[in-house]
């Protein structure tokens, strides 16, 4: 009887387990609904007090196809939700994303799995509304112009994250590969830019989403004042922007502990991280519009799991 009431507790578990697409994702996924969400989550992580329990994720290097296995868990008590992203890194692909993953989401009360979704659309838009938290925080009020370096998915949801928070005069957009700078002009709106120095002169907000392992953005073309987000460059030994941009700024991340562990633009520097952004949203550190800053963002895994549980609770109210 044990066997079978066990076996008829997992068939019953398996049968409520939903799978979700990137087009299940994307119907019901929006930045209004994602950036305060995400703003939340930044400065519950950093409250530090058992909120959010999340260790720093995991990193297998596939060094034999020249890719990654990342493994991301998170539990968030507070809206009682926990979940886990696997994904892979394989910045050398053509033919498909270079980041590719699931997410599962769990069911804190029994351990159940709830569903597993397609991570590409969350992560894309997760990391987007976190840069957007940082810019409303870190941004001047004024500002008229968004230069994005980069024309992969994350500068497509950057362009619209952070244009849903602040209305610019004017976005640019500079990309290596003239076919797919044009296509993101002629999407967007955007103004395509031939080299990144004519792409951020004079630029109030810049975003470099760039896969590059060295850095492709130099302090001198930057205006004193601007904000930064650093996106790209993920690995401890990867660079996006210069260094002596990141010694002169001052220097928010998502996670402190993340950055020193994990991100060239901070270790590769040795720049001083001023404080997390969650911090900022909390009031616990100041938010210095009047000078140059940076935001590296690493991805924190307590988005994607609070990404998750918004889009199953959206799909099960409008199911």
């Amino acid at each position: 009887m044990e066997d079978g009431s066990d076996k008829m507790g997992n068939s019953a578990a398996s049968l409520q387990l939903r799978i979700l697409s990137s087009a299940d994702v994307s119907r019901v996924l929006t930045y209004a609904a994602l950036i305060p969400a995400i703003e939340k989550t930044l400065g519950d992580f950093s409250r530090g007090d058992g909120t959010v329990v999340q260790p720093v994720r995991t990193v297998i290097p596939v060094q034999q196809h020249r890719g990654f296995f990342l493994i991301k868990p998170g539990y968030h008590t507070g809206r009682d939700t926990m979940a886990c992203k696997l994904l892979t890194l394989y910045p050398n692909n053509t033919d498909r994303p270079s980041h590719q993953g699931n997410i599962m989401l769990f069911d804190t009360r029994n351990g159940s799995p709830l569903a597993i979704m397609d991570a590409e659309h969350v992560t894309s838009m997760r990391t987007a509304a976190a840069s957007a938290a940082a810019t409303k925080h870190l941004a001047r009020e004024d500002s008229r112009i968004h230069a994005i370096l980069g024309t992969g998915h994350q500068a497509y949801s950057h362009f619209h994250a952070i244009n849903h928070i602040h209305k610019f005069d004017e976005v640019r957009v500079w990309g290596r590969t003239p076919a797919k700078l044009q296509k993101f002009a002629t999407e967007t709106g955007a103004t395509p830019c031939s080299t990144v120095e004519e792409a951020v002169k004079d630029a109030d907000v810049i975003t470099t989403v760039t896969m590059s392992k060295t850095p492709v953005l130099k302090k001198e073309w930057v205006k004193p004042g601007a904000h930064v987000n650093v996106v790209g460059a993920c690995r401890p030994d990867w660079q996006e922007v210069d260094p002596e941009l990141v010694r002169s700024s001052v220097v928010y991340t998502d996670s402190r502990e993340a950055a020193m562990k994990e991100s060239g633009d901070i270790i590769l520097s040795k720049a001083e991280v001023y404080g997390e952004v969650g911090e900022v949203v909390l009031g616990k550190k100041e938010a210095f519009k009047d000078k140059t800053t940076v935001f590296k963002s690493q991805g924190l895994a307590i988005e994607d799991v609070v990404s998750a549980k918004l889009v199953y609770d959206l799909l099960q109210t409008s199911s």
